[in-house]
């Protein structure tokens, strides 16, 4: 089964890669290296979770978040690579999350974007990742995932 079929059974849609929002580029390819921008949870150009976990939103609501930022970047490996078959493993996984001070379940929010890369590349999705927080975010968005994968050559 392909990244893409397996993302299908999962019930998602991939979307079309975002645009940046500034003045950076949304990928970029360097030997077999290839390296997202931060992405964010866009759903039909609109950002679908804003606000706080912990506080706005509730932990399952910054999973989901956290899960549809990766399915962006998993869009932009995709327009960098033509095809999600030519990952040929997810190398890390880096999420930036706006969160409540007392918000304490950051490692949850994240497996939202983990979950789904095992998912969709399997045994070639076994990453490393890391975990950031922010004072605030870019547009007020929840969640930002930025990719690194390698690319078969």
């Amino acid at each position: 089964m392909t990244p893409e079929e397996r993302i299908k059974e999962l019930g998602l849609v991939l979307p079309p890669p975002a645009a940046a929002v500034a003045n950076y580029v949304p990928w970029a390819v360097t030997g077999n290296l290839v390296m997202t921008s931060g992405n964010l949870p866009w759903r039909d150009g609109k950002l679908a979770y804003v606000g706080r976990i912990g506080r706005e939103l509730s932990g399952d609501e910054g999973y989901l978040s956290c899960q549809l930022s990766c399915l962006n970047a998993i869009a932009q490996l995709r327009d960098a690579l033509g095809s999600l078959s030519k990952v040929k493993r997810v190398i890390r996984l880096e999420g930036t999350m706006w969160v409540d001070e007392s918000f304490k379940e950051h490692p949850k929010c994240l497996n939202g974007a983990s979950d789904l890369i095992n998912t969709v590349f399997g045994e070639r999705g076994r990453h490393t990742r890391m975990i950031y927080t922010n004072p605030v975010m870019p547009l007020d968005c929840t969640s930002l995932v930025v990719l690194y994968a390698e690319a078969e050559t």
